[in-house]
């Protein structure tokens, strides 16, 4: 804890003379003991081994060895199918995987390039990662801090540090600070100077105390680093299926044949069946469904500047239920600003968004005082130098003061620079008849040398009541975690120097300031608390700022939901874990600090989504179960290590995103339930088949081509859907919610019965029309192949328009819109086309061994068929009377 030692014990420890440094021979020495100053990382995977990594999948498995079967039994044209889904999944986790990983490569970036050392006596640049500790290093405005520094020598010394520890504004630094606590945070911490960070403001000298992964930037590199990789709700339900449908189909083949063989059938043809079956049971086709639609669904977010960089994260945006989320840019500006002040006894609002206001003198003084006294300049939306002082230059734009005007017309002649310990700065510029001295500080401090105040325009004894009623105001501007600045001047006949300035002055008033909240973003938390979701602050930042905005935002209710970092360090684990749910902000934290509230949350069985934009946020990002970083002020580090990257660096995209995500999940569940019903139905229809020992109703081919057109395009539209207006009105889906769960698995069991059954109904018609029935010896092929085309075209059809029902749960076909998804009706037509094509064009015909069916039949057929649709529809009615009832 180099914070916590006095300079000459940590020059002494790291054995260096301050005024010579380390001589080049040492410098070598210790090059080879610590090695070089750049932050490592793991050894990349191959692409090779990526794309094998993405085969391990019981669905996979079972898809392979159904294609192997397939390719034995000469059916090539499904096993180019099966083995075409497999490698475009293995395919599309191939380029999540390769691009998901840049976060180190980001951090590497980051490091200074060159450093200004003392070696030998002499001051050199040397490239950054050949710093030692114990290398004596100067600091100095614009320069990256290269590696973690006790610093020896400060003067007026800001380090823009908000990467790191989430501060809106550069922080103070002084050499001669000593901080006994071991939990100092990092911000407050102000005798060091951190690897990545950035002088803003004056000069500094210190020691190498740590370097590449022993400094803090390399501790958030080696989080990073970690394989905390978890698979996503829906990756583990669709793991679950694969395994449970591998089985089931393995079971079914097994116990066909051993009936078939009691039965004393054709083995082999009973053996076709079987596989024939078991590749129908399994929807091999899900994987590719589910990677275009996320895919898709990724387009579609793109739209509303949410870039999402791995596809799961679609799918996991729709069960968050708590976002802990940075405050620094991205619940606030991140820009300081000035929205109160006081003058002539009163205290009064600044407009966020205004120009052009009226002044009274007094206010003019004010301003005018607090933009000379400034250094930043603004123009166009942009600035530079110090926040705070970029927050006064804006305030002189709003009352029609700019800088560049005020400076043209008051030149500056003489300064006295900003000091840690004054906490004051000075400047003295030309007047109409003579000088005037602007000073603005610390307001304790300038009552300290202020005499006179000006109010209504008339300089009047700065009296003792005078006096405590400013230390009022500054007190309720605190209160509401505002930084305030005050301001006086006095005149003179003659340039004087900088020590004379600071005396006598005529105190015109005070400005209090924040990084103030984004004006669209307390409707969004309003949003996600409708939805079922906990916003949670984390920030680096001070408390009481915390909570204001916090309160402001809607975020947090009082000062007791929130908690520092030092108080996590005071609790126990469990303590801290078992107390989560108390609080909504987390004040002047660590970046290990954020995994650790991250995962407190997680072990709850929360699904946590975490925005930030600094490089302190990258390892939480990485630990969220979906990360989202800020594009356009977020470091490549944080955009590296997150899932999804907002371009707009709104919060409340990030509400549009979880709707987003809640529809595709829907979609994707419709998918699957759909494709399971179709599934179960040709299971059903063939099992009771072979049990029953009635002829069998359908072909291999022909359960293999219903699979295809029912697996494919139907599947593929329901998961294209139209997202549900109302789906924002519910709370999160609990990620360990089965596909089967709220009446899901009854609807694809129901389906599957019903598809089943009237397939073997259709086929007994077919029979019945011959005068044969399904216990009936030496059936005719004429008649069989009659029967079987009518058992294929209720099969399929069935399946075509089931597909319509499953839109919604409850909601009718009407009430979603029969055409509000064309992609269905497109994907219904078209099956149907192919179907009459394969029946009615003689090749297809003879190949599958069916027929043209007569007018009767086809309204039998088509009849049979929407049977199935129409008692969904009916048990829907039931099922939106239950929900009123319930309400």
């Amino acid at each position: 804890m180099w914070f916590s030692r006095s300079q000459e014990e940590i020059l002494k420890e790291l054995d260096v003379n301050l005024h010579t440094g380390l001589n080049t021979e040492e410098a070598v020495r210790r090059l080879e003991e610590y090695g070089e100053n750049k932050l490592k990382g793991k050894p990349k995977k191959s692409i090779i081994s990526l794309f094998f990594i993405q085969l391990k999948d019981m669905l996979i498995y079972v898809l392979l060895g159904a294609a192997l079967v397939t390719i034995i039994i000469g059916e090539y044209v499904d096993a180019i199918i099966i083995l075409f889904v497999v490698v475009l999944n293995a395919v599309i986790g191939l380029v999540q995987e390769y691009k998901a990983e840049k976060a180190i490569e980001a951090l590497q970036q980051m490091t200074a390039p060159k450093s200004l050392v003392k070696r030998s006596g002499e001051i050199k640049e040397v490239d950054s990662q050949e710093l030692v500790p114990g290398d004596i290093v100067i600091l100095d405005a614009g320069r990256y801090i290269p590696a973690d520094i006790r610093l020896i020598e400060s003067a007026n010394l800001q380090i823009e540090e908000s990467a790191l520890t989430g501060e809106s504004v550069p922080s103070n630094k002084d050499a001669k600070d000593i901080f006994t606590d071991p939990k100092t945070s990092l911000g407050d911490q102000s005798n060091m100077a951190f690897m990545s960070t950035l002088t803003t403001y004056g000069r500094g000298e210190g020691v190498v105390v740590a370097t590449a992964m022993d400094t803090q930037i390399g501790k958030i590199a080696k989080i990073l680093d970690e394989d905390i990789e978890e698979m996503t709700p829906l990756q583990k339900r669709l793991e679950e299926l694969g395994k449970t449908l591998g089985f089931i189909a393995i079971g079914i083949c097994v116990l066909i044949f051993i009936i078939a063989l009691i039965q004393g059938r054709d083995l082999f043809e009973m053996f076709l069946t079987s596989i024939s079956l078991a590749v129908a049971a399994i929807p091999e086709g899900l994987p590719a469904i589910v990677a275009i639609v996320l895919a898709l669904g990724v387009t579609r977010m793109s739209k509303i500047n949410a870039i999402v960089k791995k596809l799961p994260a679609v799918e996991t945006l729709g069960c968050v239920n708590v976002i802990c989320s940075d405050k620094t840019g991205t619940l606030t500006q991140n820009k300081m600003t000035v929205v109160k002040h006081y003058v002539s006894n009163q205290v009064k609002d600044i407009p966020a968004e205004s120009t052009g206001l009226e002044a009274t003198s007094d206010e003019k003084e004010l301003v005018k005082s607090f933009v000379l006294c400034s250094d930043a300049t603004y123009e166009n939306g942009e600035g530079t130098g110090d926040p705070t002082e970029i927050a006064l230059v804006v305030l002189g734009d709003k009352y029609n003061l700019s800088r560049k005007i005020l400076n043209s017309q008051h030149k500056r002649v003489g300064e006295k620079p900003f000091d840690s310990d004054r906490k004051l700065m000075s400047t003295l510029n030309i007047e109409e008849n003579g000088y005037r001295v602007h000073t603005k500080g610390a307001v304790d401090n300038l009552l300290k040398i202020a005499t006179k105040t000006l109010i209504d325009g008339k300089v009047i004894p700065l009296t003792e009541e005078l006096r405590n009623e400013y230390l009022k105001v500054v007190e309720e501007m605190s209160n509401q975690a505002l930084r305030v600045l005050g301001v006086g001047y006095k005149d003179t006949t003659t340039i004087i120097e900088s020590e004379d300035m600071e005396s006598d002055l005529i105190l015109i008033g005070l400005v209090g300031m924040i990084d103030p909240p984004r004006l669209e973003v307390k409707a969004s938390i309003i949003e996600a608390k409708a939805a079922g979701i906990m916003p949670i602050m984390i920030t680096g930042d001070h408390k009481n700022t915390a909570v204001a905005i916090a309160k402001e935002l809607g975020i947090a209710d009082s000062i007791e939901q929130s908690l520092t970092g030092s108080e996590i360090e005071e609790m126990s684990d469990e303590e801290f874990t078992n107390r989560i749910n108390e609080y909504r902000v987390f004040a002047r934290v660590s970046p290990e600090h954020k995994v650790k509230i991250v995962k407190a949350y997680k072990y709850h069985g929360n699904i946590v989504s975490m925005t930030g934009d600094g490089v302190n946020d990258a390892p939480s990002l990485k630990s969220a179960d979906i990360g989202v970083a800020m594009g356009i002020t977020g470091t490549d580090v944080s955009k590296g290590a997150s899932d999804m990257i907002l371009t707009d660096d709104n919060f409340s995209t990030i509400v549009h995103a979880i709707e987003e995500g809640r529809n595709i999940y829907n979609n994707i569940k419709k998918s699957v339930i759909f494709l399971l019903s179709c599934n179960l139905g040709e299971v059903i229809a063939i099992f009771a088949s072979v049990l029953f020992f009635w002829p069998i109703p359908l072909l291999p081919t022909q359960i293999l081509w219903i699979n295809l057109i029912t697996d494919t395009f139907p599947a593929i539209a329901l998961g294209l859907d139209p997202g549900d207006r109302d789906v924002m009105k519910k709370k999160p889906r609990d990620p360990k919610e089965s596909f089967f769960a709220k009446g899901a698995g009854f609807r694809a069991i129901l389906g599957g019965t019903l598809i089943g059954i009237l397939t073997l109904v259709a086929f007994y018609f077919g029979l019945k029309e011959y005068g044969y029935n399904l216990g009936a010896n030496d059936i005719p092929d004429g008649v069989l192949i009659y029967a079987r085309t009518m058992a294929f075209v209720v099969l399929a059809a069935s399946q075509l328009f089931y597909s319509l029902t499953m839109r919604h749960p409850t909601k009718s076909i009407v009430q979603v819109g029969l055409f509000s998804n064309l992609y269905l009706i497109g994907a219904i037509v078209i099956g149907f086309i192919l179907q009459l094509g394969v029946i009615s064009i003689p090749f297809f015909a003879r190949a599958f061994r069916v027929q043209m069916l007569s007018l009767y039949d086809w309204g039998l057929v088509i009849l049979f068929a929407l049977v199935p649709l129409f008692i969904n529809e009916i048990i829907k009615i039931f099922l939106r009377r239950k929900d009123k009832q319930g309400e």
